[in-house]
């Protein structure tokens, strides 16, 4: 199923991003943190998706 593939890549895309070290640079700390709550985000909503349609 698709769904599950777009959930498994955001949800390694959330891991990548908190590996991510930012050496103290807020500009790129705070967009950092903004793209791991959109992976987060993405992994709710595939996964809601995923439980509805069984």
């Amino acid at each position: 199923m698709k769904i599950k593939i777009c959930r498994k890549e955001a949800k390694e895309s959330k891991y990548w991003l908190r590996l991510i070290d930012m050496s103290g640079d807020s500009a790129y700390e705070k967009k950092r943190q903004s793209l791991t709550q959109e992976a987060y985000e993405l992994m709710n909503i595939f996964g809601s998706i995923l439980r509805n349609t069984k």
